[in-house]
């Protein structure tokens, strides 16, 4: 039996009930129930059933809300526990799992997630920061506000990981490096006008991200110097590159080298406005709609499940 028997919601990706990740849920909840805890599972058809469910669920102050999937749960859950005092747990199973890389959480063994959740539970959240964004929302085109958690991109990242999201096959990181091939034949700079912290500038640049943590697509360090809990934005920009100068930094970017180029430069800031004609904003790997972005870091605005360093 558990030291004390917690409430737990765990929240299962609605796109899981078939694949490798289709048993990580359910084994989840038999792990926790089999500790004592009280365990609510939330299997819904769709995400939209999902995010309704989970919001009457961490209305009902939870000792933890878990999240089974990929950084589109992740998302998810942040959208519904941030500026709450519901901490956050996450088993990964998904595509790219760069929250899990970023928060020390094993991503690659189910059985070692899932341990690592239970020591989660052991100690005391991680309070680290949130970003918040004010953006268009593609149906209604009314502003709105949606909150991330590890990495916005707005430039050929984001084209990257639209084309990567219409692609069933293949599965995993190497569907985003397919995706890259396919838009690199189309790569071309774009105007932006940036303003970070009042401060406005007007440039061509051929990639821009916005972290909170360090990397996206599966272990992309775009920003690989941020800090989840410095109260602070790292904002990337590359600029406009030939497809082969892109090609010789590319394979940089997952160990984070690619930031000595003197083409690449990172900002540091608490606000920052993005704003281009043609270009989408993506949020963990979830598409937000188009530009202008309003983002605005919230320190100390999420509570994490994480194994102690």
């Amino acid at each position: 039996m558990p030291a004390k028997k917690l409430r737990i919601v765990v929240a299962i990706n609605p796109s899981a009930s078939f694949g490798k990740g289709r048993n990580v849920g359910p084994a989840v909840v038999a792990t926790l129930r089999a500790l004592g805890h009280d365990v609510t599972s939330l299997q819904e058809p769709d995400f939209e059933q999902l995010i309704a469910a989970g919001r009457k669920a961490v209305a009902s102050k939870p000792d933890a809300f878990v999240v089974v999937g990929g950084d589109g749960m992740v998302n998810l859950g942040t959208n519904l526990v941030a500026r709450t005092k519901v901490p956050l747990g996450l088993v990964p199973s998904g595509t790219g799992n760069d929250m899990a890389r970023g928060m020390g959480i094993p991503y690659e063994n189910t059985e070692k997630a899932i341990e690592a959740l239970i020591e989660g539970l052991e100690h005391p959240p991680r309070v680290i920061d949130a970003a918040l964004v004010t953006h268009t929302d593609d149906e209604t085109g009314e502003r709105k506000r949606t909150w991330f958690a590890c990495v916005l991109s707005a430039g050929f990242d984001a084209i990257v990981n639209e084309r990567a999201n219409t692609m069933r096959n293949p599965k995993g990181p190497s569907r985003y490096i397919i995706a890259l091939g396919i838009e690199l034949a189309k790569l071309r700079p774009i105007e932006y006008r940036i303003t970070l912290d009042g401060v406005e500038t007007v440039t061509k640049a051929a990639l821009i991200s916005v972290g909170n943590n360090v990397s996206l697509g599966g272990g992309m360090k775009v920003t690989p110097d941020a800090l989840v809990d410095d109260g602070l934005l790292d904002v990337l920009i590359v600029e406009p590159l030939s497809r082969l100068a892109f090609l010789r930094i590319f394979p940089r970017v997952f160990k984070g080298e690619h930031v000595s180029d003197p083409r690449v430069s990172i900002h540091r800031a608490k606000r920052v406005r993005i704003d281009a004609v043609d270009v989408a904003a993506y949020a963990d790997g979830e598409r937000l709609g188009p530009l202008p972005v309003d983002i605005e870091v919230v320190p100390g605005a999420l509570r994490m499940l994480v194994p102690k360093p």
